[in-house]
């Protein structure tokens, strides 16, 4: 399948100067099927940033950080761990951890770990149903641990086991939908972000690309900023990406 622009969006692909989108440059076009060429009908990637030559030094040196941070983080956080998981039990009917398959690298599937944050028998187990403000289905412990974003912790277990990294494009669901469609039917190289671990944080979140999804707009430059991330990727900007988190979970933006 070669997706290229036509009419009016060659004419405005060509005014901007953008360079096609090269997926074979992610690894993906054999695993995919499809073709390198990916021109974007929108303003998504102007200006690529040229893959790094040794990805896999550079990915051996990002697992090992992921690992060592996320082990002592799980022991500096275990009280904290501890007080929500009572919390989540004491206050509403159901498990303390909500689980849910999402993308994982290379187009797999895997189980992601979270704090319950909704009641049970209100529950969306396939996550196409956005969580928006005031949304009736999360509990009253569950908006706090949303709010702050300790319902994410869990996630630092999913880290150790290799199926997450703490830096990366944010694990969607299955099928997940934005602005109405399927978001691979609104993003055409939607499926290259899934060349690396899913993050629990990453590019898209520190922008404040994150939470309810109001239009097309807002959903192709989520995709951007992880697409961006992926080809720009060194240890240093996972690090700058960490602690610029810190702040967006304080303030907590956009999160419900």
């Amino acid at each position: 399948m070669n997706i290229q622009p036509t009419g009016a969006n060659a004419d405005t692909a060509t005014e901007l100067g953008r360079a096609p989108f090269n997926i074979g440059e992610f690894g993906m076009s054999t695993m995919l099927n499809i073709s390198n060429d990916l021109t974007p009908s929108t303003f998504l990637l102007r200006r690529p940033v040229a893959v790094p030559g040794n990805r896999t030094v550079a990915f051996a040196i990002k697992r090992a950080f992921d690992v060592v941070v996320a082990s002592i983080l799980i022991l500096l956080l275990s009280p904290v761990l501890i007080g929500v998981a009572l919390a989540v039990k004491l206050t509403s009917r159901g498990p303390v951890l909500f689980t849910q398959r999402r993308w994982g690298r290379g187009n797999t599937p895997f189980r992601v770990y979270k704090f319950r944050s909704m009641f049970v028998e209100l529950e969306d187990k396939t996550g196409i149903s956005h969580t928006v403000a005031n949304d009736p289905r999360v509990t009253p412990v569950g908006r706090f641990i949303r709010r702050s974003s300790l319902d994410e912790l869990p996630q630092l277990f999913n880290v150790l086991k290799g199926d997450m990294s703490l830096v990366g494009p944010r694990a969607h669901v299955l099928g997940m939908h934005a602005a109405g469609v399927r978001y691979e039917d609104l993003v055409p190289e939607y499926f290259a972000r899934h060349s690396v671990r899913p993050g629990i944080t990453g590019l898209a979140q520190v922008r404040g690309l994150r939470g309810e999804i109001g239009d097309a707009t807002h959903a192709r430059a989520r995709v951007a900023s992880d697409l961006e991330y992926i080809r720009s990727f060194s240890l240093l900007a996972d690090i700058r990406i960490l602690l610029q988190t810190v702040p967006a979970v304080l303030l907590g933006r956009a999160a419900y």
